[in-house]
């Protein structure tokens, strides 16, 4: 459509020109049209949500965010937790390293290298002699291992690897040593570390969250259980606090997530680093969950254990589960099922996925091949109902530069051009995939996907017809001499060129769900090329 002389056609008239506007459409590609282009925002974590929550709003409550140490000396423990501490710490990940073994090089070594066709003269055992060497003394990392023997011999990398496999079994026979050092089970281990360091180098009130990982060696993981989880902790440093302050703070740090009432009980655990009778549960009341739940824990540090950091202050400390805010917000029963959905969870895809995942399979390749294909679909439109034997012109003329008459066709007596199943669209209802009649529907799965169901927009022809232009393509490029295609009955998504991806038939699969686009289609389309 020239769109020059559609605009000088509008002053002359502009209601004719108008109408012509919708001449100047172009027909997009089938994979960009809708449904199966979609466009939507990524999806978050509800976990990573709740911490977003938990950091807004500390941060409204002026908290200013840090950063807490993960390892955790075990010495820290018995200073924080007492007599308690080796129960503490049988809760606790102890790290472990791989020792640096002394390799040595001896005429067996040598000779096993050389007869994997390596050539060996003393700088090169030297030289792999001083790589070992440096390995010992940490001069070397374990990741350029590989390199550095390579480099030494002279030899490419995969033969580095082969040699140290093969020849030197004391470094794949290693053993993990264990160091005395802990992963952080608790926010308060890497509170007691930030604030030896600056309690005495900020402006009272001291305000400080971190919302970060914690490592807790839990017998098993289930439902509410897990090895690595959240904490979302606060401190608050001065020279006189009261534990009224861990009052306030909780509430008004819960009061942004719904909660209404709060109770605060004594908690039965009275952990070492708490003052005796401080420790404290908080219980709140939120209007969507109608009850009551533990939300928090607070309490004040013991100047004992403050004492061997050198801190001299006061200090309230509040810790908030995120998992367990999570899940009470999301109302979700199994932690697992929430952190890891791709593990525990159940899979679970809309009819809005599926839609986007069944498409076209082979589809014209040119503008004019897609031109083809509407004119294939108006010839069915308006000869679809004509009794047979019967035949029309689809199209005659010059295609991608020959000249070619496509045909639609049906030679046999009684019946019509197409069969009564032809102009079926396809339909996404609960999983099923299902082709739904264009008119009188009675069947009572069609009518369901007709009712609350998605539809593809695609019909039995739009795929059939797609084929053939497809087909005609090929011809025309290839110099053959003509094409015909017939589909008589459909049975299967394939019959009438639908492809589903993997992901969504394995879901269909799984699920035990249908794929039903059976019916006769009795469809023939011929192209001949002319001389």
């Amino acid at each position: 459509m020239d769109k020059k002389k559609l605009v000088k056609l509008a002053k002359k008239d502009f209601e004719k020109a108008w109408t012509m506007t919708s001449k100047t459409l172009h027909k997009p590609h089938h994979d960009d049209e809708y449904p199966r282009i979609h466009l939507k925002t990524g999806k978050s974590h509800m976990l990573y949500d709740t911490v977003a929550q938990l950091r807004q709003a500390y941060l409204n409550l002026g908290f200013n965010e840090a950063v807490n140490p993960v390892f955790i000396e075990e010495e820290h423990i018995y200073k924080q937790f007492g007599p308690e501490a080796p129960a503490v710490l049988d809760r606790c990940f102890y790290t472990a390293g791989l020792p640096r073994p002394d390799i040595g090089i001896g005429m067996d070594k040598i000779e096993k290298i050389e007869k994997m066709g390596v050539d060996l003269d003393d700088a090169r055992i030297d030289g792999l002699k001083e790589v070992f060497r440096c390995y010992k003394k940490g001069d070397v990392s374990g990741d350029d291992l590989v390199l550095e023997v390579s480099q030494a011999l002279n030899v490419k990398n995969n033969m580095g690897l082969r040699i140290l496999e093969k020849i030197f079994p004391e470094i794949r026979e290693l053993t993990p040593i264990a160091h005395k050092t802990t992963l952080r089970s608790h926010m308060t281990s890497g509170w007691f570390i930030t604030l030896q360091n600056i309690h005495n180098k900020r402006q009272l009130p001291l305000k400080l969250f971190s919302i970060d990982r914690c490592f807790r060696r839990e017998q098993r993981e289930d439902a509410s259980h897990l090895t690595t989880y959240h904490s979302a902790s606060c401190v608050i440093v001065d020279d006189k606090i009261s534990l009224d302050m861990g009052k306030a703070v909780s509430e008004s740090l819960l009061e942004y997530f719904g909660f209404e009432k709060f109770k605060f009980t004594p908690d039965e655990k009275k952990s070492k680093y708490y003052i005796a009778g401080t420790q404290t549960e908080v219980y709140g009341y939120h209007p969507k969950l109608k009850e009551w739940v533990e939300v928090a824990t607070f309490g004040m540090y013991s100047p004992i254990a403050l004492a061997k950091y050198g801190i001299d202050k006061d200090v309230m400390n509040l810790g908030v589960g995120v998992e367990r805010i999570a899940m009470l917000l999301y109302n979700q029963t199994d932690v697992r099922e929430m952190v890891y959905p791709q593990t525990y969870g159940k899979w679970k895809l809309s009819d809005r996925d599926l839609a986007t995942m069944l498409r076209i399979n082979y589809y014209p390749a040119t503008g004019e091949g897609r031109h083809l294909m509407n004119d294939i679909v108006t010839a069915f439109k308006e000869h679809g109902d004509t009794p047979s034997p019967c035949e029309f012109t689809a199209f005659e003329g010059e295609f991608l530069g020959k000249d070619i008459e496509v045909k639609v066709v049906e030679p046999e007596k009684g019946t019509k051009l197409l069969g009564p199943a032809a102009w079926n669209t396809v339909y996404i209802n609960q999983g099923d995939i299902i082709g739904v009649p264009a008119k009188d529907v009675t069947d009572e799965n069609a009518l369901n996907a007709l009712e609350n169901g998605i539809s593809t927009e695609i019909t039995y022809m739009d795929g059939i017809c797609a084929d053939a232009a497809y087909k005609i393509e090929e011809m025309v490029v290839s110099g053959a001499g003509e094409v015909t295609l017939r589909v008589p009955i459909s049975r299967s998504i394939s019959d009438i060129n639908l492809r589903l991806e993997d992901v969504a038939l394995n879901y269909i699969t799984s699920k035990n769900k249908a794929i039903d686009v059976r019916g006769p289609v009795f469809c023939t389309i011929t192209c001949t090329l002319k001389e």
